[in-house]
């Protein structure tokens, strides 16, 4: 599935990912490849990502390298599925 990460300074991430796991306002969630449609708030937490990831020099640094993947910290934001792409606006 493809996902974007989009900041109000930059767009941070796009690309294909395996599963998405982000912390939504009622318990953190994962999403994987061909998930129903939604919409959800986030709340602060941090935005994993697995897969074959390449991150951007400039943007590399706001990541945490993990053994599962990357995680993103986030203080709130937006996520949406839909027709296998994930949108999160990330504050």
């Amino acid at each position: 599935m493809y996902l974007e990460i989009v900041s109000p300074e930059a767009t941070l991430f796009s690309g294909e990912v395996t599963s998405v796991a982000v912390p939504g306002v009622i318990g953190e969630f994962e999403i994987l490849n061909n998930h129903a449609p939604i919409v959800s708030l986030l709340k602060e937490g941090n935005v994993k990502i697995n897969g074959n990831i390449s991150l951007e020099e400039d943007v590399e640094a706001k990541f945490k390298k993990t053994d599962k993947g990357f995680w993103l910290p986030i203080s709130s934001g937006t996520i949406e599925m839909k027709d296998n792409k994930v949108i999160v606006l990330a504050d």
